[in-house]
């Protein structure tokens, strides 16, 4: 374990207080994979007040004191510091209703959630009374002690185990997995801003498609909406999975971005609201990006998202199957309509929605896209007018023209770049200027 200068001294100044200390929690999980944590705990014999007085002269924060934890600024990094704790009991489902402090490690560790994130160390020993390091070692998530006990002191471990499964590639045990299954609905306790925060790690572990595949029930909870997703039979030549698997298997196409992978993980979820069978026995889902984007958006709301997040999670779903021409027409058009940045992100969304989808028929539509992102590069690198600030003219050269300030303005503008856009117009200033007039002499008749 590589320690930093700011973790050690806070472990030597509570060791000369006389005082056990270990650090505890992920970054003794992340060390012993052989990973650099981000974040640093320590958990020590020494009582809140007595941790306030060995650091005596450092900045200090009462992070949670009612718990015991206090963070102590060390060589500019934040490190909580936490005694040695038995937690009482959980009547809200989220946290202990009063705390006991201990002198004994074990029973410090035994309070935590799974065995991999119930080991302590110091630079020259590990404390590991469940088995965590096996577990690291063969890739197995398990509940410290009863599973069932544990989900209900706090049901956010029912996500954080799928989360640590997601993100590391691990199995999570079988008592544990039927208590997370059983205990499912305990998730309805969390707050939403909590369940959002894991969901979103979820959502870009290597192994999300597996792990959100085995835990739907889960999901379903949280997301009821998806149920009907759940062994829907697209009757389509263009799709061999079913909706819900064709949706985790382009989340795992895509960049590990929330906003992508969110994207990915809604995309589709009206299909089965939108599904019609032609006389021919294949299924249709016409107007379905429309209506998962609508459906989406109440779901992002509900979750707490960003507003601009949710602006540009639905625009991409809205528009995620909306045929491109391979022509500069018809991609400068959508690019003004999006700007750049959304535009690159569309792309990578309809490459993972064709990943997901028969591979008999991807090259072609995979091909495709690689003609329109050449086009849509040569449009940026030439610097093609895409945009109302790229016209070559502005709101001032239209005042000098005699239109009011105000609305007129923009209104005409907005005409113009969609004239150009539409190649019905070249983007020159005597143009534009004489089409101005014209449409300002017009809308005054």
């Amino acid at each position: 374990m590589v320690i930093p200068t700011g973790v050690r001294l806070a472990l030597d100044r509570l060791d000369r207080a006389g005082y056990e200390a270990y650090i505890v929690g992920g970054c003794v999980r992340d060390s012993l994979l052989g990973e650099t944590p981000t974040d640093w705990d320590l958990a020590t014999s020494a009582s809140p007040e007595r941790i306030k007085e060995v650091f005596n002269g450092y900045n200090q924060i009462d992070t949670g004191i009612r718990h015991g934890t206090i963070t102590v600024i060390l060589d500019d990094m934040p490190i909580e510091i936490t005694t040695y704790r038995v937690d009482g009991k959980y009547s809200d489902g989220r946290r202990p209703d009063e705390v006991h402090f201990t002198g004994d490690i074990v029973e410090d560790l035994a309070r935590r959630d799974f065995t991999i994130n119930a080991c302590a160390m110091t630079e020259s020993e590990v404390i590991d009374p469940f088995g965590g390091k096996d577990d690291l070692r063969h890739g197995i998530i398990r509940s410290v002690g009863d599973p069932k006990e544990r989900f209900k002191e706090d049901a956010l471990r029912i996500l954080r185990g799928i989360r640590f499964a997601s993100v590391l590639g691990f199995k999570v045990e079988e008592e544990t997995k039927k208590a997370i299954l059983d205990c499912r609905e305990l998730i309805r306790n969390v707050s939403m801003e909590r369940i959002t925060m894991e969901f979103s790690k979820i959502l870009l572990g290597d192994a999300v498609y597996d792990t959100l595949l085995e835990f739907q029930a889960v999901m379903a909870v949280v997301f009821p909406e998806i149920q009907e997703m759940v062994g829907f039979d697209q009757r389509n030549k263009y799709h061999i999975y079913d909706v819900y698997r064709h949706t985790l298997k382009s989340v795992e196409s895509i960049d590990k971005d929330v906003a992508l992978r969110t994207t990915m993980f809604f995309h589709d979820i009206a299909k089965p609201s939108c599904f019609t069978l032609d006389e021919n026995g294949v299924g249709h889902f016409y107007g379905h990006a429309k209506a998962s984007a609508v459906m989406a958006e109440g779901i992002l709301e509900r979750m707490r998202f960003p507003n601009r997040k949710i602006r540009d999670i639905v625009e991409l779903i809205k528009y995620h199957d909306r045929p491109i021409g391979l022509t500069a027409k018809s991609v400068r058009k959508l690019l003004g309509k999006m700007g750049e940045e959304q535009f690159r992100r569309l792309l990578k969304v309809k490459r993972a929605d064709t990943m997901a989808k028969n591979p008999n028929f991807q090259e072609e539509k995979l091909k495709d896209l690689e003609i329109i992102e050449g086009i849509a590069y040569s449009l940026i690198a030439e610097d093609a007018c895409i945009t109302r600030n790229q016209l070559a003219v502005n709101g001032n050269d239209l005042i000098e023209l005699g239109i009011p300030q105000g609305r007129p303005i923009g209104r005409i503008l907005d005409t113009l770049l969609e004239m150009v856009l539409n190649e019905e117009l070249e983007n020159n200033k005597a143009d534009l200027l004489k089409q101005a007039k014209a449409i300002w002499v017009k809308s005054r008749l």
